[in-house]
């Protein structure tokens, strides 16, 4: 709720709180929904459940508009070098959710998504992702591939997680403006895209272990090894 509040990408138009919850942490967001001229309104346990997607609401919900996108020339800084992601056939919304926390908490400058109605688990995505999905700009492209020649031509690096001619990820340079591709479990990432590849990548691992990491686990390695590379981390401890 909080993430929908501060988000620019979506309008909260009022937020429904039950009757009998009065505590800080409620406080603090009848706080932040005042400073954004949100309406608050009273509900019994009854009707907030009724509203509610789930039983994990917290005595707390909202009416929202649309999540809005934005052109994939949004996602470009101008002040550093790029890493933009594409998160491409995953298909458990939790699994989503988990891979954009870790990346927006590795500093991903913005997310691109095939126009699929992944919205429509927007409320569980949120959760699972601690409201970094509302917070993190999203572009949408047809395809991978369509992505990949558009960033291509802003000079960005394509690279994907890939087994065959790929470099360790502690031995690639991700300090260069970078355009990612993580694909989902079971689709993995095309022949056609690997073809399009100027970097592949490989997540090395400490033990002989044929087997892929999953899809969360992937996206916070790889993002976290562009955080350590560019200094991001240490910057923002500074701060």
């Amino acid at each position: 709720m909080a993430a929908a509040l501060q988000s620019p990408y979506r309008d909260v138009q009022v937020v429904y709180v039950r009757a009998d919850r009065n505590d800080r942490a409620l406080r603090w967001l009848e706080h932040r929904a005042r400073e954004a001229a949100v309406p608050i309104e009273r509900k019994s346990g009854e009707e907030i459940d009724a509203l509610a997607e789930g039983d994990s609401h917290g005595g707390v919900v909202a009416l929202v508009g649309e999540r809005r996108t934005v052109e994939m020339s949004d996602l470009l800084p101008t002040d550093r070098p790029a890493f933009v992601v594409m998160l491409d056939g995953i298909e458990d919304p939790f699994n989503f959710g988990q891979a954009v926390r870790s990346l927006y908490a590795c500093g991903a400058d913005g997310l691109v998504l095939r126009p699929r109605n992944w919205l429509s688990a927007a409320a569980t995505v949120a959760r699972s992702s601690a409201g970094a999905s509302e917070l993190i700009p999203t572009a949408i492209a047809e395809s991978a591939e369509e992505a990949a020649t558009f960033f291509q031509r802003k000079g960005l690096t394509v690279a994907c997680a890939a087994e065959e001619e790929s470099v360790s990820i502690d031995r690639a340079d991700l300090t260069r403006p970078l355009f990612l591709l993580i694909g989902g479990e079971k689709r993995g990432i095309t022949r056609s895209f690997l073809r399009q590849t100027d970097l592949r990548l490989e997540i090395p691992y400490a033990r002989a272990f044929r087997q892929s990491l999953g899809v969360t686990a992937a996206a916070a390695i790889l993002g976290y090894e562009v955080m350590r590379q560019r200094g991001q981390g240490d910057e923002e401890m500074t701060r």
